[in-house]
């Protein structure tokens, strides 16, 4: 049988372990990335039997040039799996699956994994607590919201990945200058009943439509907050088995099942409200969560979801079953924080428990791991004190905060 030929796509810089991991799985490995990141990204290049780069202004792609190079490449290529491997190149797949006749998530299943509006109507249907939403496409709609709703409230583009662009309003005439000057791009945003509360994620690998993997972890800071206020990110693993640990991968998986995911991995946030006490969904993705969380996930259990991810898909490729490597059950907590120096010197942090550290420009980050979660949780606690003190900075120039 010949070997299997994936196709990945990377606006990013990122996803090397899945390339590493299908390339020695003996697959054909193909990768189809942005031409700005032809001299800064370290691919593993031994990993990849070709390379081919996409014309692009700030990572952004021309769909239609995509789509016919990549038909092209098939003229000679049988392409048995595309993978997008950020956020951002999920409707890139979708549309060349769909073009091309290939398995995974097509244009209309991937909204599920893209579009925060898509995401909420899903939700509700299928009876999934959600913030009170509504679609900011029509005035006489937007107007009942707000008369109804009491504030604050967020608008939130509807295709960017995260926090990004997500705006807080605290009185109508300020939400109302904000809607009529996106203009013609009104109908990309959707406008939500602000929550506060704590945030958590779960990250989770699905076979055959069955989650077969999940772990669950709180934030620090809000990611909201820390993207508007400039703060220090942090999230750490919960308590295996306490009672919001199990609450949250119950949600998930019923989350994940009504949006039908089936092989892959998903990386889906909650919050707990501070005003009555329940889990509401906030969004998921059909991708490894960004911010150095894999990373931090691999600490703790020793399971690397990009590796597996690619397990996945090999596995449903092959018709085979997919089976989840040990997991180790220690703790870990992840930081990272914008900082004032271009390379910030971090050698006096020492601990044992001290795993990985950043080294990017006008950053600085940590990933502890330990048997034991409260050592974890001070830890965290006495590295955020130190880097706000030696380190920290709202905005250094012309940074970016991705991973």
């Amino acid at each position: 049988m010949p070997p299997l030929t994936v196709l990945c796509l990377a606006s990013y810089d990122k996803g090397h372990k899945f390339l590493q991991e299908a390339k020695r799985q003996g697959c054909r490995v193909l990768l189809l990335t942005s031409l700005s990141l032809q001299d800064t990204a370290k691919w593993p290049r031994e990993s990849l039997d070709d390379i081919f780069y996409m014309p692009d202004e700030e990572h952004e792609w021309n769909l239609q040039h995509m789509l016919l190079a990549v038909s092209h490449l098939c003229r000679t290529t049988q392409l048995d799996r595309i993978v997008p491997l950020d956020d951002f190149d999920l409707e890139k797949a979708a549309l060349l699956r769909e073009h091309l006749r290939l398995p995974g998530l097509g244009e209309t299943a991937t909204r599920y994994f893209r579009d925060k509006l898509a995401m909420r109507m899903r939700a509700a249907e299928n009876d999934i607590r959600v913030p009170e939403f509504t679609a900011a496409f029509n005035f006489e709609k937007i107007t009942r919201f707000v008369d109804t709703v009491p504030p604050p409230w967020v608008l939130k583009p509807r295709l960017m990945a995260g926090a990004i662009g997500i705006k807080k309003f605290e009185g109508r005439q300020e939400l109302w200058d904000r809607i009529h000057s996106v203009g013609d791009q009104q109908s990309f945003f959707v406008l939500e009943r602000f929550v506060s509360g704590d945030i958590f994620h779960v990250d989770s690998i699905w076979h055959r439509g069955e989650m077969v993997y999940a772990v669950s972890s709180a934030y620090g800071t809000p990611p909201l907050e820390v993207t508007t206020s400039g703060g220090i990110f942090t999230t750490r693993l919960l308590e295996r088995g306490c009672e919001p640990d199990r609450a949250l991968r119950a949600m998930n998986e019923h989350v994940l099942k009504a949006f039908e995911l089936t092989d892959g991995v998903s990386h889906t946030e909650f919050i707990r409200s501070h005003a009555d006490g329940a889990f509401y969904f906030l969004e998921t993705s059909a991708r490894v969560g960004g911010a150095h969380i894999s990373d931090l996930i691999e600490a703790a259990t020793g399971i690397n979801l990009w590796a597996e991810w690619a397990n996945v898909e090999l596995a449903a490729a092959r018709n085979t079953p997919y089976i989840l490597p040990p997991e180790r059950r220690d703790y870990a907590g992840l930081l990272v924080s914008l900082a004032r120096q271009e390379w910030p010197d971090t050698s006096s942090f020492l601990d044992p428990e001290l795993v990985w550290r950043m080294h990017r420009r006008h950053h600085v980050g940590f990933i502890v791991k330990s048997p034991y979660r409260d050592r974890v949780e001070e830890l965290l606690k006495i590295y955020a004190d130190r880097v706000r003190t030696r380190f920290h900075a709202s905005a250094p120039p012309r940074e970016k905060v991705r991973d």
